[in-house]
């Protein structure tokens, strides 16, 4: 098959007479690849992070909180009604309490967050089962819980220990009765009717979940509602009432609608609320990476530029024979935009293939520098993940190697240009 006449002489231009292929043209390309390789990598990674993160914190957190602005939520029964008549599309609608407390174990303390829920409410809502570990089981009554995996790990516990939880609940009660005996109050109790009212909730740990996501699996402990409600000492009031909408993407506009209905007394906050500052973040650090990185690309063009500069003050003779032969100043910059096409066409392949071998060994690469180095540069307690994440789309790939096609070309037409305007009488005198 004949070739056009620019693209032939493009590609005889790319190798020298003795050698397969030019030292100035592998580095060109390797440049492009490079780029293509970087910005590919990055772009997956980034767009891995939000794509887990999200299907972590979806799977394991409700898509709405109703909670009231005054406090706890005493009269919840009658907005649970209200919100499943109202919104008989909702999958779920469950209360909750959940806050801070202190777990101890064998005589080691941390603090922990309680999630206190309906044991049958809850799976309206989360499939909790699905991420509780093998050996356990998802089972909640007065006595029983459930609790993080990696905060189990921490203290040490097994599947069968006993734990105590401390809420708020106890110190508040112990406060007001010291308060009363510093004013000698005559109702006040006894210093050691005060050490009765410090009495932890004693629990079975009866399963180990994991969820994907550090912050929970490292400080989470799900309890029944009752014993919640007893350690904040909540009587018959709850935090508030956990939704599960039809779909997660509408959870922020039916949030903004149930605000509206419910009004000022009640907050109504999403799932991306509890995280939004996180998932801004990704998307942000995804833009600027994208610009950061198209900087080797660019790097890439002024070799390219300089590849061209190069033949064209090499083969300055062949060009005025070329245009005495009548070839037009389209056609010159034709034969060296095709140039930067085809290195932009072969780093961009090269790129693409490298990309795909660092991302399909991305973790085992991950498992060597720790080897080496000693250190995890990707930490789950930072990240909240367990490895690195990767997604990529066709969109994504036809994005970067678009660009990269355009700025290989645009790199290669002002060299071009000069070319086509070498005067052929000039041209052939000076050689």
């Amino acid at each position: 098959m004949k070739l056009p006449f620019s693209l032939y002489l493009a590609l005889r231009y790319l190798k020298p007479k003795r050698t397969f292929v030019s030292v100035i043209t592998v580095l060109s390309v390797l440049g492009v690849a490079l780029g293509i390789m970087s910005l590919v990598v990055v772009i997956a990674v980034m767009s891995g992070f939000d794509r887990e993160l999200r299907s972590h914190l979806v799977g394991f957190e409700p898509h709405l909180r109703v909670s009231s602005v005054a406090g706890p939520l005493r009269d919840w029964e009658s907005l649970q009604e209200r919100l499943q008549k109202e919104y008989p599309a909702f999958q779920g609608v469950s209360p909750y309490v959940m806050g801070p407390m202190l777990l101890e174990f064998e005589g080691m303390f941390t603090g922990a967050t309680i999630r206190g829920v309906q044991p049958k409410g809850e799976l309206k809502l989360i499939d909790i089962p699905s991420f509780i570990l093998p050996g356990g089981r998802y089972e909640l009554d007065s006595e029983k819980c459930v609790m993080g995996c990696e905060l189990a790990d921490s203290l040490h516990i097994e599947i069968g220990n006993k734990i105590s939880l401390h809420g708020p609940g106890n110190l508040t009660k112990v406060s007001e009765e010291l308060k009363r005996l510093e004013k000698e109050d005559p109702n006040a109790k006894s210093i050691k009717d005060i050490r009765s009212l410090v009495r932890p909730a004693e629990l079975e740990v009866v399963g180990f979940f994991k969820s994907g996501v550090y912050q929970f699996d490292a400080g989470v402990v799900i309890v029944p509602l009752s014993v919640a409600q007893e350690i904040y000492d909540f009587e018959d009031a709850v935090h508030g009432i956990s939704i599960k909408t039809q779909d997660p993407d509408w959870a922020e506009r039916i949030r903004k609608d149930v605000s509206a209905k419910l009004g000022g007394e009640f907050a109504v906050s999403s799932w991306m609320d509890a995280d939004r500052t996180r998932l801004e973040a990704v998307v942000q650090e995804r833009v600027m990476m994208t610009f950061i990185l198209m900087i080797i690309v660019l790097v890439a063009a002024f070799s390219i530029s300089n590849t061209l500069i190069t033949v064209i003050v090499q083969k300055k003779r062949e060009i005025g024979v070329i245009k005495a032969l009548g070839a037009s100043p389209s056609q010159i910059v034709n034969i060296f935009v095709g140039q930067g096409f085809v290195v932009g066409v072969f780093g961009n392949a090269l790129g693409l293939l490298l990309a795909w071998g660092a991302l399909a060994w991305r973790n085992e690469a991950r498992q060597l520098i720790i080897s080496v180095m000693n250190r995890d540069i990707f930490p789950a307690s930072v990240y909240q993940l367990n490895g690195i994440p990767a997604a990529i789309t066709a969109q994504d790939i036809l994005i970067i190697c678009g660009t990269a096609m355009v700025i290989c070309i645009a790199a290669a037409y002002i060299p071009a240009r000069f070319a086509a305007k070498l005067d052929p009488v000039k041209a052939l005198r000076e050689e």
